[in-house]
């Protein structure tokens, strides 16, 4: 086994387990919160990439060159209009169904994800569309005929995925809102009754959930640079498969689940083959859940009685 080659795709799936890890994110706050998965997060992700296509283009055309503006201004807008996207989901399709049965708001999402598909699909047309390279140039170890190379837009995922959840974990288990979110977690009523506006909470979860699918969106779009209205569907199936994996309902537990299941792929389309690398996750999956049920680091549900 060449180390080099063994080197680049654990770097490959280091990126990409992080971006799944991102969006997982999402999946596991709402399920934490309301016991519900939003089937719709991973088109949430992919209107983040067509937002990104356009809000590059509306910066340029003002004369705007600076990198680091780009960057940042493209990053705020898109998780803004995303989180208003993630609030407008939760009010339309999730809240009139809270107090029906658990396959209502299953349901109510899948159909939500085909609303937003087509949608997209309609309004921005159904080719594939792309942005410019911002950000080149790479880093690489090793000789001059062998190394290991990684870009700097996927040092910028790496790190970026790892400070959102460092900071999401800092706000559920030290602050005020945090709080207020393990206690409509643990017992909703009673939160009610103790003062805190579970709506306003479950919301503001959403919302959320929806802009870190954007800080994945906006940086997969500089990445690989293009994108269609279907690449949420396969890419939010990922990411909820990494969800499980590390345990729905723990952030640590949702990166760990995406960089475990993007090392599994890489490694698998390295030395394997890559036509059979989603074949792999989900049979990985599958033996998680048959050896460990509540996933990686995961507890154990505890009914109440």
């Amino acid at each position: 086994m060449d180390i080099y080659i063994l080197g680049q795709q654990l770097l490959n799936g280091l990126t990409l387990g992080s971006i799944y890890g991102l969006i997982a994110i999402g999946y596991t706050m709402v399920y934490g919160i309301i016991g519900m998965i939003n089937f719709a997060h991973g088109d949430i992700y992919m209107i983040s990439a067509y937002l990104t296509a356009i809000i590059l283009s509306l910066i340029f055309s003002l004369g705007i060159t600076s990198l680091p503006v780009v960057l940042l201004v493209t990053l705020f807008l898109a998780m803004a209009i995303t989180g208003a996207y993630g609030w407008a989901i939760e009010r339309v399709a999730y809240r009139p169904l809270r107090g029906s049965t658990r396959l209502a708001p299953l349901i109510s999402a899948i159909g939500m994800s085909l609303v937003l598909q087509s949608y997209v699909q309609i309004s921005q047309g159904a080719r594939n569309q792309g942005v410019p390279i911002l950000i080149d140039g790479v880093v690489r170890l090793g000789g001059e005929e062998q190394f290991v190379q990684i870009t700097y837009i996927q040092i910028l995922i790496v790190i970026a995925s790892f400070i959102g959840m460092a900071a999401l974990t800092y706000i559920i288990l030290k602050t005020s809102l945090g709080r207020q979110c393990r206690a409509t977690q643990q017992d909703r009523k009673m939160a009610a009754i103790l003062g805190i506006n579970t709506n306003r909470i479950i919301s503001t979860v959403f919302v959320i959930g929806s802009s870190m699918a954007a800080l994945a969106g906006v940086l997969v779009t500089l990445n690989y640079g293009s994108f269609d209205f279907f690449i949420g569907f396969v890419i939010g199936i990922k990411a909820f498969t990494a969800a499980v994996l590390g345990g729905i309902g723990s952030l640590p537990g949702a990166m760990l689940g995406g960089i475990v299941l993007g090392m599994a792929e890489g490694l698998f389309s390295g030395f394997v083959s890559s036509d059979y690398k989603d074949v792999f996750a989900f049979a990985l999956l599958v033996l998680v859940l048959i050896f460990r049920p509540s996933g990686l680091l995961g507890k154990p549900e505890i009914e109440k009685v």
